[in-house]
Order: structure tokens, then C-alpha cells, then sequence
């Protein structure tokens, strides 16, 4: 379960974007998403662009202070960096996240254009419905996934960068990720690269029974990790290292173990049959010269060593020593697609639900701008209503109170009677052209502002 251990950011909203710097949401905003290509993309600029936690913060300052955005969310995991955004036009929008990506990748302008792929409107909507429900993973149907789009979204909540629109749309997200799971065979079987990395243990020593496991990071693929293990029969040496000793403590306590701090952490490694790192460090954790140090004392023991970190933890060179076998999120994902082709025959059923709920959500998002424009047209009539009222008060002063109640509910139920027709056919048709005509007649015949 998420905590707000998990969402712990040491900016506070005053060192963000000041209000009066923001802009305001407004109706008729729309949503896109700019993404990094992983699979074609250099690792250099994966790692430039890979948005950890401690910098989310700044991140979210940085695209709210572009000219067009409204509300950002970040999305950055292992195998995705993405950045939804709101603005009043969803081309801008675009155009001011792809120079935030160049800003922040420190490349040339253009440099990495081939690299961006974007999506506006409706399909930027679909997309982040297939992330969360995960057909658009690495490992189909994974679990993680899910779990990161909400903290995406909490981080930026925490900060009030998100806005009401993408609050709606990564809600609703949540919403198609939790039904793709539940209605359909989606998640079947190995489903999240926390349990990769177990399973390719076991597959790597027959068992892990009697195996010392040390795992490095504290945060959801770190507790993943911990869970997956914890599920392995035999497996009751594991130890939690982490830079902050109480988020280590937490986790052997939860899930029963040592903690360590990273300080201890070549002690540790003299005995360690496993190393799973998963941190969001942006920098090396475990050098090649810190294994080699502890590889005398081990007496040529195996080590397997994964790396489940973007940017990786380990430097990769700790594969070339003797006796250690290295692996990284290219390695887990070749493993979980073995178990994809049991879950390929959820897809359809699952993109289907994408499909439905993409136009539920236009509709209701149709209805949601249609209802301000309907209750100011309603608001407009009773303004003149009692106008008229007040103008022949005095005309109509001889009426007692029973006679006085019958005129205010006769000229209240015409008014109602008018109106009703009207108020149905805008909000049945909203979001449809004719919906759109509607809608602007309204505001000029009767002069609406909303």
C-alpha cells in the first residue's frame, strides 16, 4: 500500500511555482503526453532524462513555469519518462514539453526530437489507460505500474501541479487499471519485474533456500522485492540496506530481516549469494571496486547481482569480475516474456475496456463543461424572473401572501418548463459538434459568460 513515506519530497509548495505565476484552469482544456522512446534511445539520454523522485519536485516547477501549461504530472519509472500535461491548446502544450525535455536532457534543441513520442487529446487520454492498465508495459499486465501512475499523481497533488484536469483523467486511469485486473486475465502469472528478479534467482541457484539475499532500496520496487521474496519458500536471510537506516528497519521489521545502512554495506556483500538493487539514486551505488574488494573473502563463491534501477545502481563493469553474474531491466524483461503469451489473450479485452471507458470519460467530461454553461442559462432567467417581479410589485400589491406564492410558482414552473428542453438537448449533446453549436448559441443568444 502506498504511504506518504512513499510521496516524502523535502520542497515545500512555496519553493514551487508561485501562484501568482500559475495559470488558472479554464474550461475546454485539454491533456497531452510527451514520452522518451526507451527502446530506441541511447542509455545516456534515458539517463539524462530520468526523473527520480528527490527531482520531481523541480521538474513540475520547471514545466509550470512554461508559457502554456496549467497542470504536469511526471511520470518517470524504470522502463517510461513521461510528462502529462493541460493547457488550453494541446499543440502548445506539446511544444512546451518537448523544450522542458531539452532543457533537462541538457542536449541541443532537436537533439533528441527523434527520440519524443507525443500524444494529445483523446489519445493521450487512451495512452495513459493503457499504461495503467498495462498493455502498454514491458511485461504485460505488470503490477508495479499501477502503483507508480498514483504516486505520479500524489507527487504532483502533493505540490498542486497537477490541476483539476489531469486530476480527472489519472483518477479515472486508476479507475480502467483496477477493472483491467480484476474483470480480466491480464495480471496472470509473472506480472512485475520485482518478481522476475526473484524468480531469475531461483532459476539461478535451483533454489534460494539457505541463500543470503540483500536488497538495496526502500521504495515500492524495493518492498515488491521484499514481498516476492518473502513468498519463496526457504528464504530467511535477507538483508535491507538503504542511505536512510530507518527506512531499512521499517522494511525487516515488515518483512523480516536485517537492516543495514549503505555505510555496511561491503560486510554484507563478503556473505551475499544475491544483490537486488532497485534505488532512485542519480548516481553509481555499487562500483567495481567495491565488489572486487570483498571477492577474496568470499573463497569464489557466486554472486548474482540485478540491477533494477534507471539510472543503474551498479556500474556495469561489476560484470566482468570473476564469479559474478550482473543483470539489468533488459535482462528481466527478456525473462518475463516467457509468461506473456498466457496474458496475450487478455489484450483484446483489455483494449476494449480502454475503448469504453476512453468515451465514458469524454462524455462525462463533455457534461462536466456543458453543466456551468446550463446553470448560468438557469441563473440568467431567475435573475430576470424576479426582475419582472419586482418591476410590477406594486401593481401587484393587493395579493396576500397565498396569492403572492401562487405568481412566484407559476412563473417559476414556466420558466422551468422552458428551460427543461433545452438544458437536456446541451448536456445529451455535449462534446459532439452539434453539442459545440449549441453551446455557443446559448452564450450569445442569452449572453453567458460561462
Amino acid at each position: 500500500m502506498l504511504t506518504r513515506a512513499d510521496i516524502r519530497t523535502p520542497y515545500r509548495r512555496s519553493e514551487l511555482v508561485p501562484r501568482s505565476v500559475r495559470r488558472r484552469a479554464s474550461a475546454g482544456e485539454g491533456v497531452a503526453v510527451v514520452g522518451l522512446k526507451r527502446g530506441a534511445a541511447p542509455s545516456g539520454l534515458i539517463e539524462r532524462m530520468a526523473v527520480t523522485d528527490d527531482r520531481v519536485p523541480p521538474a513540475l516547477d520547471a514545466l509550470l513555469r512554461r508559457e502554456h501549461l496549467t497542470g504536469a504530472v511526471v511520470l518517470s519509472t524504470c522502463m517510461r519518462t513521461e510528462v502529462y500535461a493541460a493547457a488550453g491548446s494541446v499543440q502548445a502544450a506539446v511544444a512546451d514539453v518537448r523544450n522542458f525535455f531539452h532543457d533537462w536532457s541538457g542536449g541541443e534543441p532537436g537533439s533528441d526530437e527523434d527520440f519524443l513520442y507525443s500524444f494529445s487529446g483523446e489519445e493521450a487520454v487512451s495512452h495513459l489507460f493503457r499504461v495503467a492498465s498495462g498493455i502498454d508495459s514491458a511485461i504485460l499486465g505488470e503490477g508495479e505500474i499501477l502503483r507508480q501512475v498514483r504516486k505520479a499523481w500524489e507527487l504532483a497533488e502533493q505540490v498542486e501541479a497537477a490541476g483539476p484536469v489531469l486530476a480527472r483523467v489519472f483518477r479515472h486511469s486508476l479507475e480502467v487499471g483496477k477493472r483491467a485486473r480484476s474483470e480480466t486475465g491480464i495480471s496472470r502469472g509473472t506480472t512485475s519485474y520485482a518478481q522476475a528478479a526473484v524468480s531469475i534467482a531461483t532459476e539461478h541457484f535451483g533454489s534460494l533456500q539457505g541463500r543470503a539475499v540483500v536488497v538495496i532500496g526502500a521504495g515500492a520496487m524495493g518492498r515488491g522485492v521484499s514481498g516476492a521474496l518473502t513468498s519463496v519458500p526457504g528464504v530467511e536471510d535477507i538483508t535491507f540496506a538503504n542511505h536512510t537506516w530507518s527506512r531499512a528497519a521499517a522494511l525487516a521489521e515488515c518483512f523480516g530481516g536485517q537492516p543495514v545502512g549503505l555505510d555496511r554495506l561491503a560486510g554484507t556483500l563478503e556473505r551475499a549469494d544475491v544483490l537486488i538493487t532497485s534505488t532512485a539514486a542519480s548516481r553509481v551505488l555499487v562500483r567495481a571496486s567495491d565488489v572486487r574488494a570483498v571477492l577474496p573473502a568470499r573463497n569464489g563463491r557466486r554472486l548474482l547481482v540485478v540491477d533494477m534501477a534507471v539510472p543503474r545502481d551498479v556500474d556495469p563493469a561489476v560484470g566482468d569480475l570473476p564469479g559474478v553474474t550482473l543483470l539489468n531491466m533488459d535482462d528481466l524483461k527478456v525473462y518475463a516474456e516467457r509468461g506473456r503469451s498466457a496474458r496475450r489473450n487478455e489484450i483484446r479485452a483489455v483494449s476494449q475496456m480502454v475503448t469504453d471507458e476512453v468515451q465514458r470519460f469524454q462524455e462525462l467530461t463533455a457534461q462536466r463543461e456543458a453543466a456551468p454553461l446550463v446553470a448560468a442559462l438557469h441563473r440568467r432567467a431567475e435573475h430576470l424572473r424576479q426582475a419582472e417581479l419586482d418591476r410590477h410589485r406594486v401593481g401587484l400589491s393587493d395579493l396576500d401572501d397565498q396569492q403572492w406564492a401562487t405568481v412566484e410558482a407559476l412563473t417559476r414552473g414556466v420558466l422551468a418548463k422552458l428551460l427543461h428542453e433545452p438544458s437536456v438537448q446541451m448536456k445529451a449533446a455535449a462534446g459532439s459538434p452539434q453539442g459545440d453549436q449549441f453551446l455557443a448559441a446559448a452564450r450569445t443568444l442569452f449572453a453567458l459568460e460561462a
